[in-house]
């Protein structure tokens, strides 16, 4: 009997020593809506040996988690080589949820699910790899469904490829650099020369060669207008009539005998030159400032003119935008006032300050359309809340087009000033 027992618990004690080791995964597990988890964890994984050497089949195993609360053990697989992890499955309600993998490594202590949850690379020997064995290994690019039909498909690159620079594919389908300064522009067919045509595309107040003495009417300007239509001529600042006032041929300006300018006639002009490498005739590449300056001031009760900008004829296009900034000073706190702004005969901003607005601000954006322009407005003053406007504005503007500033009083006493304004055309 004494040897009987003996034996028993010599075999107990090495069945004790051959077990593998185990940690335990032991915490409470919660749906996103706050509520505890209820259902199963379905744990798999393929053959693999343990750091004891002990030999660990493909099993799966499943756990069942009530109210959230979860305790499993596994062997550890974070000193296995090639890696090994386990791939979970979480079940709720009959169905499938989601799948996560552990790496599972020794510990003494109880790990929660965040200690060992990880993501399998591809091939790792876990069941949840897309890897085809369970010992790791590179993947033959012919085991890879269409593979080797989508790497044939894309572009090769060139060896004269080369980092910093723009890639085009050549003509022999490969990647390859353009070649070319760093100013240059790049064609559509990878080749590179320099940007535009290299000419002035518009002049703009260029003043004439020429002796202002009342006598002489010829004037030559610094480049050809290109069309000759573009061209707009002020005297004193006032536009010029084609074909009325003078004529051009290639950059010389003659006048009339009636518009032979006089002696102190300031005389500029306004034109575009040259053409794009398509052929296709530059218009002003930049903005432009039309207008810019102070304005006048007035004491008056009826409405009157502070500033104004003329546009010539010719300028604007369609897809041009017009951008008008303009503001004002109120003197005094006796008098509340009132101020437009017209974009031809249309006022496309009328509002009133109160004698305690002593400044006041404005924005305007027109849109040149075919015909007309969309016109979007904003102003606001010290106590004058903003205020937003859109509309459009029939006025033509292929004769030349005229931005108005006025203002009046409500009463005698105080003045007001239109302290500066700007008109920008955005081709």
């Amino acid at each position: 009997m004494i040897r009987r027992t003996v034996f028993a618990v010599v075999c107990l004690a090495a069945a004790a020593v051959a077990a593998p080791p185990l940690t335990t995964i032991q915490d409470v597990l919660y749906k996103a809506d706050g509520t505890r988890f209820n259902g199963t964890l379905t744990i798999s994984w393929n053959s693999f040996q343990a750091s004891d050497n002990s030999a660990i089949v493909t099993q799966t195993s499943t756990v069942k988690v009530v109210e959230g609360n979860l305790r499993v053990q596994l062997v550890p697989t974070s000193t296995v080589t090639p890696p090994v992890y386990y791939t979970v499955t979480y079940n709720s309600d009959g169905r499938i949820q989601f799948q996560e993998n552990w790496a599972v490594p020794s510990s003494a202590t109880p790990l929660r699910v965040r200690d060992v949850r990880t993501a399998a690379p591809v091939n790792a020997g876990g069941t949840g790899s897309t890897g085809g064995d369970a010992g790791g290994g590179p993947v033959a690019e012919s085991d890879v469904v269409g593979l080797i039909a989508d790497l044939g498909a894309r572009p090769v690159k060139a060896s004269s490829l080369a980092a910093g620079r723009v890639a085009y594919v050549d003509g022999l389908g490969l990647l390859d650099s353009v070649d070319g300064n760093a100013s240059d522009c790049v064609h559509v067919d990878g080749s590179t020369g320099p940007c535009g045509s290299g000419a002035t595309s518009f002049v703009d107040g260029d003043s004439f060669t020429g002796i202002v003495d009342g006598a002489n009417g010829t004037f030559a300007l610094s480049g050809t207008p290109a069309p000759a239509g573009s061209l707009a001529v002020y005297r004193n600042g006032i536009l010029q009539k084609a074909g009325q006032d003078f004529s051009l041929s290639g950059n010389t300006v003659t006048f009339v005998a009636a518009s032979v300018p006089q002696p102190g006639d300031t005389l500029l002009a306004s034109y575009r030159t040259g053409t794009s490498d398509s052929g296709t005739q530059l218009l002003f590449p930049a903005p432009q400032v039309l207008c810019s300056g102070t304005g006048a001031a007035t004491t008056a009760t009826a409405l009157s003119s502070l500033g104004v900008c003329s546009i010539p004829a010719g300028l604007l296009l369609p897809g041009d935008r017009v951008t008008i900034a303009f503001d004002l000073s109120h003197q005094g706190t006796t008098s509340g006032f009132n101020f437009e702004v017209d974009w031809g005969a249309t006022a496309i901003l009328t509002r009133s300050g109160a004698a305690a607005d002593s400044l006041i601000t404005g924005r305007a954006d027109g849109a040149i359309l075919a015909t007309g322009a969309q016109v979007s407005t904003q102003s606001w003053g010290t106590v004058l809340p903003l205020s937003a406007t859109t509309g459009l504005a029939a006025d033509s503007y292929t004769n030349g087009l005229t931005i108005n500033f006025a203002g009046a009083l409500a009463q005698t006493g105080d003045s007001l000033a239109l302290a500066g304004y700007t008109v920008v055309r955005v081709p």
